[in-house]
């Protein structure tokens, strides 16, 4: 884990979304229209910006965190769990008079889930806040962002890391269209096959296709592109070439926050120096013991885990 405290220099600045989640575990998932009884019920902390930095911080990076929260319940205890997993939430404002954002999350027994966010307090992150924490992007070495706060946030975040020389991260999710300046900025473009398609146009269905894809995002821009494919392994297409880096086998039990455990692992590998390879084999490492875990950031591991398990 992070042993970081708030005013020592950050190697990592995530800016995104904090969420709590509410999930329903159940036998399989509902049919349209249809009502399931025999379910359990559990609440976790999420949201994409959130479980990313929490990997980061876990994984081995001083990692701060630029966000919103809501000045209610679970408000407190999304900072309060970023605290405890030693993000630093110096700059997680808390909105007046909104929710916090919260995802609602069916799991079924395979591992397998459908989810509904509602943003809340997380549509209140504007491109003023990254101008007002500029210094937390101005420390860090990384920057990492995804797509669920606003997309003028996101333009600002990734401009501002691409102006100070930082290396940007960027997760296109939710799956949305993007401005041909944001793809610019981004060092790592980190798309699974629905986001690759929606940047594209072209349906991610194998190997080929995913680097066909990858190539053409590099055509738009972005200097690295990483397609992860889930149990088919990551296709990267970077400056060295095109690579193809299988999964590790595991029996999944759930598998949410498992992209986030691998954006959240690579992007602390590179904070930390590594070569892109070595970043991508120990986010794969870090991914696949989180799918055998439930909940998002509860099955996301830590570094001495993920040694354990691939001699990393």
């Amino acid at each position: 884990m992070s042993d970081h405290q708030p005013g020592v220099p950050v190697e990592l600045t995530v800016v995104g979304s904090i969420n709590l989640d509410l999930v329903a575990r159940c036998e399989r998932l509902p049919r349209a229209g249809e009502t399931l009884t025999d379910a359990t019920f559990e609440r976790v902390p999420g949201g994409k910006g959130a479980n990313q930095a929490v990997a980061a911080a876990r994984l081995g990076a001083r990692t701060a965190m630029i966000g919103c929260v809501g000045d209610d319940a679970f408000g407190h205890q999304l900072r309060s769990g970023l605290e405890t997993d030693h993000v630093d939430v110096s700059a997680v404002r808390t909105v007046p008079g909104r929710s916090s954002g919260v995802a609602l999350i069916v799991v079924d027994d395979s591992g397998r889930n459908g989810i509904v966010v509602v943003s809340g307090a997380n549509g209140e992150l504007a491109p003023e806040d990254i101008d007002r924490q500029a210094r937390l992007i101005a420390s860090a070495r990384v920057v990492t962002l995804q797509l669920e706060t606003p997309l003028a946030t996101v333009e600002r975040a990734a401009l501002v890391a691409k102006q100070q020389g930082k290396i940007l991260v960027l997760n296109p999710a939710p799956a949305q269209p993007l401005p041909p300046a944001v793809i610019r900025c981004a060092d790592f473009l980190v798309p699974n096959e629905i986001e690759a398609a929606i940047l594209t146009g072209l349906r991610v269905e194998s190997i080929e296709s995913a680097t066909e894809v990858a190539r053409r995002l590099r055509i738009q821009g972005a200097a690295n592109v990483l397609v992860t494919l889930g149990e088919r392994g990551v296709v990267a297409v970077t400056d060295a070439g095109v690579q193809h880096f299988p999964a590790r086998r595991v029996q999944a039990v759930d598998s949410t926050g498992a992209g986030d455990t691998f954006i959240g692992g690579f992007s602390a590998a590179l904070a930390a120096g590594r070569t892109v390879t070595d970043a991508i084999a120990f986010a794969q490492a870090a991914a696949a013991i989180s799918v055998t875990r439930p909940g998002a950031q509860p099955s996301i591991p830590f570094a001495h885990e993920v040694a354990a398990t691939s001699g990393d």
